[in-house]
């Protein structure tokens, strides 16, 4: 049966492949973005690409989840929501705390305000958490046990040591971190992303809608920001190589991340919203492998046939986690999901839309800039 879906802030990477998704499926949808110019620039309408892609297949409302007049306005009709809306970047939450807070955590209480006071036809919410919540992720000590380790201590980073320590421990070995691990995020954004899973997950059942979330783990491919300095390596790196400029590798270089391609990050999210087997749910979705951040540059350089220097500078920023990859095993079991794209080949996809697109001035100097003038870039 056509559902009528609503996703906030579906005018960004995410939502406008999404809204594509339902609409092709035959569902209505509904866009509710606020199109800030860190995504958008600085005139939506003429020149955002993703804004754009949406016309034709989805109702474009601009407006924020932090007001209710525009919660009440996208909700009109709608029989489920995807809860994409969040200020997103781990570096920038530590220094506009207010605004994630306010967009993250007081956006979510608002739209369920509304859901359980105004009569609505809703009966599915999924709400989009993180990575980000699980810190540090899980670990196993040299004799099997599975810990959760506390956040990388600055004096020892300053010092050269990366590595995630233990109390009591000597060797930690890194392991697939599941849905049942302990959440403890080292961000201000991992902790909004956090409150607005546990708002969503908790007060849905009892205005009598189904909940499911989905924590993705870190999203690229085609269509991701090259001018918004917060949206990933990938697209930073990607910049730096085609104006020829040397890449700060942070810390080692062998620190990891879980990168997912953003066609199966759609179709986990579409399954989220769509499949009666995913209600009360809550799914990892990964690629389910580690990749450090020295594979990535050897990717890029690969894909773009071409080098750029390069350089191991020690730098750090607080907040940021070691390493991370999430076991996906319950999104195989419960909805027979598996992400189909392996990192070499969506990176190729990737850098072929890339070099189709404008050399943008990203930004990325002034945000490191902003951060170590409060003390949060080492």
């Amino acid at each position: 049966m056509p559902e009528h879906v609503l996703i906030t802030g579906g005018a960004g990477f995410i939502g406008t492949r999404l809204a594509a998704r339902f609409a092709q499926d035959g569902h209505a949808v509904t866009v509710l973005d606020s199109l800030i110019p860190q995504v958008h620039g600085d005139d939506p309408q003429r020149t955002s690409p993703l804004l754009r892609s949406l016309h034709g297949i989805a109702d474009v409302i601009e407006g924020t989840v932090t007001s209710t007049d525009d919660l009440r306005r996208a909700l009109d009709g709608a029989t489920v929501v995807v809860h994409l809306a969040a200020e997103t970047g781990t570096g920038q939450s530590m220094y506009e705390i207010d605004r994630y807070v306010e967009t993250n955590v007081g956006g979510t209480a608002k739209l369920l305000d509304v859901l359980a006071n105004d009569h609505n036809s809703v009966h599915r919410i999924v709400i989009a958490s993180s990575r980000s919540i699980y810190g540090e992720g899980s670990y196993r000590t040299a004799d099997g046990r599975l810990v959760y380790p506390g956040h990388r201590a600055d004096a020892d980073m300053a010092a050269g040591d990366f590595d995630v320590h233990h109390p009591g421990e000597e060797a930690l070995t890194l392991v697939p971190t599941d849905e049942d691990a302990k959440l403890h995020p080292s961000s201000v954004y991992g902790i909004t992303k956090q409150m607005q899973e546990s708002l969503v997950m908790t007060v849905a059942p009892t205005i009598g809608k189904d909940s499911v979330s989905v924590r993705y783990q870190n999203v690229y491919g085609p269509g991701q920001s090259l001018k918004n300095p917060y949206t990933g390596i990938l697209s930073i790196f990607s910049t730096l190589i085609r104006q020829g400029k040397e890449i700060n590798i942070f810390e080692d270089g062998e620190e990891s991340r879980d990168f997912v391609y953003i066609d199966d990050v759609v179709e986990a999210t579409f399954l989220a919203a769509t499949d009666p087997r995913a209600a009360g749910q809550t799914f990892n979705v990964g690629s389910g492998v580690a990749t450090t951040v020295n594979e990535v540059v050897a990717a890029l350089f690969e894909a773009f046939g071409r080098d750029v220097p390069t350089r191991v500078s020690g730098n750090y920023r607080l907040g940021d986690i070691r390493h991370n990859v999430a076991d996906t095993r319950r999104l195989q079991e419960v909805l027979g999901f598996i992400p189909a794209t392996e990192f070499r080949d969506g990176v190729r996809a990737f850098v072929e839309w890339v070099l189709s697109e404008p050399i943008e001035a990203d930004g990325y100097e002034r945000s490191l800039d902003e951060m170590s003038k409060r003390n949060l870039l080492k």
